[in-house]
């Protein structure tokens, strides 16, 4: 017989480990299929949190762990210009430098508080959907049935091909190599540039050596040997300096591909699954942990029956925009690394612009993910505070100062009433908390500005707003668009 879950996660990554912390805060019978026997992680990966990232963790509780153990840039580059957002209306105004390595433990602590269990050392070998459920056979023979399969199991994605989903894209154009590795000469440190593109030597973690190297001819994304990155070392530097014992290589190009549907009736993908694209920019953890939160609650809702089935359609909506955005970007990156001299000449006017305050703010809010824009509702006359995420402002209620992050610990939508009227959502009572406050501040938005106040705003778990007013209009059919329709044996008073 098959060990049942309602939601099966096939991948421990960060993706997947954050969807299964989502699903567990809601109460669902979430497990995790993951490859490894354990949560190591050979080399460096991803290198970073951004500000976005931050605040969803900030809206679990969880951010100081990571931000305790990281350390904080004001600004990324991008165009070789330093995007500064330390002006940012967030408390989290920097991006996080810590290693992948680090994320992925500290999250898989929290995923172990909340009591998931993790199939460690499993290969998932196929899967089979139906109208009910999906079969997921892991190597070796061993069954799982869930309600729900969701793919966090990285570019190459089993679950994804199993599944038929296209990969359309990009196919690659530029390679690099990246290593740690030890080196008996002193070697050139930082970056350095040649007419085949960037190259850099940095200290890692640990005693080793991080070395990147923009390769002279595309190589397939293939594991490369030490031999390779003496080769590219010597072609770059004149020396190797002596490379030896090496702990980690690895190939990555330019390839960019995005899937043609984040779903397939029972079937879901999230994180590097769902799109793939070169680390430039830093972006692919990111999005991947946004993608986690975003389909997490809707997946819940959807579990528990609370909400139709249709609701998971808005993941694919929401979420597919934002990756080809993010996708577009780090193509627009690689194409400006480019060495000859019409393309410096492209960077410099590109670089003159980031100079300038609009378009650095408007960058730098795509870049760290606090610009992103669900579109949400009927577009006459909407608020712009509809279908962004919600700043983190200090309340005053009847039981004192809050943030309205501390409100989306428990991932639960609230309506946050800041008016003199009072709102009956007793429909709904048992799915969304009702928090009467005062604010006396500014609303302010990252490369927007200040906008009007609400008297309320109805926030959804991940921190974006579903609808905002001074009264009962439209308030009943956002919630039943976003979280089911009202309890039974109750009515709808306007």
């Amino acid at each position: 017989m098959p060990t049942k879950h309602a939601v099966v996660i096939v991948g421990g990554g960060p993706t997947g480990m954050m969807l299964a912390g989502e699903l567990a805060l809601a109460g669902i019978d979430v497990a995790i299929v993951e490859r490894r026997a354990n949560q190591d992680l050979a080399g460096a990966r991803a290198g970073g949190l951004h500000s976005r990232s931050i605040e969803v963790l900030d809206q679990r509780g969880i951010a100081a762990r990571f931000v305790s153990q990281g350390e904080k840039h004001t600004a990324g580059v991008h165009f070789h210009i330093p995007l500064d957002i330390g002006d940012f209306p967030t408390r989290h105004n920097y991006i996080l430098g810590l290693g992948q390595n680090h994320i992925e433990r500290i999250l898989a602590e929290w995923v172990g508080e909340l009591r998931v269990p993790i199939y460690r050392g499993r290969d998932v070998s196929g899967f089979s959907q139906d109208d009910t459920g999906v079969d997921v056979v892991l190597a070796g023979g061993e069954l799982l049935r869930a309600d729900y399969l969701v793919g966090c199991d990285g570019g190459r994605s089993v679950i994804r091909k199993a599944a038929g989903i296209g990969f359309p894209g990009w196919d690659p154009t530029m390679s690099w190599l990246i290593a740690e590795v030890q080196m008996s000469e002193e070697p050139k440190w930082g970056f350095h540039h040649d007419a085949y593109g960037a190259h850099g030597i940095a200290k890692g973690d640990g005693g080793v050596l991080r070395v990147v190297l923009t390769e002279r001819e595309l190589r397939p994304d293939t594991e490369p040997t030490l031999r390779d990155v003496s080769v590219a070392l010597i072609a770059t530097y004149g020396t190797d300096f002596g490379i030896h014992s090496p702990t980690w290589i690895s190939r990555f190009t330019d390839m960019t591909r995005q899937a043609a549907a984040y779903r397939d009736r029972r079937v879901l993908l999230a994180g590097d699954a769902a799109h793939v694209h070169p680390p430039i920019g830093g972006q692919g953890l990111n999005i991947g942990v946004q993608d986690a939160v975003n389909l997490g609650w809707k997946l819940a809702q959807v579990v528990k029956q609370t909400s139709p089935d249709s609701l998971l359609d808005t993941y694919h909506a929401e979420r597919h925009p934002v990756a080809a955005r993010v996708l577009r970007n780090t193509m627009a990156l690689v194409a400006l690394r480019r060495t000859d001299e019409r393309t410096k000449a492209l960077g410099d006017i590109a670089s003159e612009l980031l100079k300038m305050d609009e378009p650095r703010k408007r960058l730098a809010a795509e870049m760290s993910g606090l610009g992103v824009h669900y579109e949400i509702g009927p577009v006459d006359n909407r608020h712009p505070l509809t279908g962004r995420r919600v700043p983190d402002l200090d309340l005053v209620t009847m039981n004192g100062p809050l943030r309205v992050f501390t409100l989306l610990h428990a991932a639960r939508p609230v309506l946050l009433n800041l008016g003199p009227g009072a709102f009956d959502i007793t429909p709904w009572a048992d799915r969304v908390q009702l928090v009467d406050a005062k604010f006396a501040g500014t609303w302010e938005l990252p490369a927007i500005g200040a906008v009007t106040a609400p008297t309320a705003a109805l926030i959804r778990p991940d921190g974006y707003v579903a609808w905002v007013g001074d009264g009962p209009l439209g308030l009943v059919d956002a919630l039943t668009t976003w979280f089911g329709p009202p309890a039974a044996g109750t009515s709808v008073r306007g």
